[in-house]
């Protein structure tokens, strides 16, 4: 990834809930172009971690969309997002395209808004298929960003995890007390 100096990234404008394209926004800042590529939506089983972050029982089900996230045409970023099956099917969010206004302005105009924010972040070794998917070298480090945005009612509607490119980017966290 090649941009004018370190890589800032806020969550905020990525979990506000307002219909827009963060992505794009946050690569056009970096003087660049931000697209994405969705790679599939499937309704599969849900794991241990998935599971605990979703408030669910291992095993049921959620929707999984699939993306791969490009700056100026390269990988930098594959984001997992998971829902709960019972809120995503029937919606967008079950359908293999894109989410116009983006999923978060979905679930809250399906009356999930988000209240509270929970992110996870850790480095570690890329694994060979992550190395393959975001063209790393062998051997690279990616930063993980494990997300759950969760309702006032205290429901988790989304949990996203997120590989990322590590050269060159930081996450910035913004609190108001």
């Amino acid at each position: 990834m090649t941009s004018p100096g370190p890589w800032t990234s806020v969550s905020m404008p990525y979990v506000s809930g307002q219909p827009g394209d963060a992505w794009g926004a946050e690569a056009a800042e970096q003087g660049g172009t931000g697209t994405q590529k969705l790679l599939s939506v499937d309704e599969m089983a849900a794991s241990a971690t998935v599971a605990d972050m979703l408030g669910l029982n291992v095993g049921e089900a959620v929707v999984v969309r699939r993306r791969l996230m490009l700056f100026n045409g390269h990988p930098v970023e594959r984001v997992d997002s998971y829902y709960p099956a019972n809120i995503a099917r029937g919606t967008r969010l079950a359908e293999p395209r894109r989410i116009p206004g983006g999923a978060v302005a979905l679930l809250a105009g399906l009356g999930h808004p988000p209240r509270r924010v929970r992110e996870d972040v850790s480095a570690r070794l890329a694994t060979p298929d992550e190395r393959a998917v975001l063209e790393l070298d062998d051997p690279s480090c990616v930063l993980l960003l494990a997300r759950a945005l969760v309702t006032e009612n205290d429901l988790p509607v989304e949990v996203s995890v997120m590989t990322m490119v590590a050269d060159g980017r930081r996450l910035r966290y913004e609190l108001t007390p």
